[in-house]
């Protein structure tokens, strides 16, 4: 099973400093509550240590991430790859208008081991939530 989550966000900001904030490896990891920590490895590529509360992972999951294609400023695409699931995320900033950002998101997830897939169909929501409150604080828009 493959669950698929897209949600649209809007902020009264520059879609150049929410591009800043999106285009970031790690402020994305930062801002997604079951990454405990996550090391920048090269220029596009990162390693998500995610804990997930599901019975048959019982310590951190290493997630090998890649941008695989960045489209200054609108559009940066990673790839996520673990024993446990694989992971695709895409952020379109756009502006609005009235001048506003807006920020498309997409991700995409297939699960390899049991549980993966309810999990993240249970809480794409609360993570995207986390994203925007992250992105929020980092504007200065709380």
């Amino acid at each position: 099973m493959t669950v698929r989550v897209r949600r649209e966000l809007g902020f009264d900001a520059d879609p150049a400093d929410v591009w800043a904030f999106i285009s970031d490896p790690a402020k994305r990891a930062g801002a997604i509550s079951v990454v405990d920590e996550y090391e920048l490895t090269g220029d596009r590529t990162a390693t998500w240590h995610v804990s997930l509360p599901v019975p048959v992972i019982r310590s951190t999951i290493a997630v090998e991430t890649e941008e695989v294609r960045k489209d200054p400023p609108e559009y940066v695409e990673f790839v996520g790859k673990s024993r446990a699931f694989r992971v695709t995320g895409e952020h379109t900033v756009s502006e609005t208008e009235e001048g506003r950002a807006r920020l498309a998101n997409e991700f995409v997830v297939d699960g390899r081991v049991p549980g993966v897939e309810s999990f993240f169909e249970r809480k794409f929501g609360d993570e995207l939530d986390n994203l925007d409150a992250a992105l929020r604080r980092d504007l200065g828009i709380e």
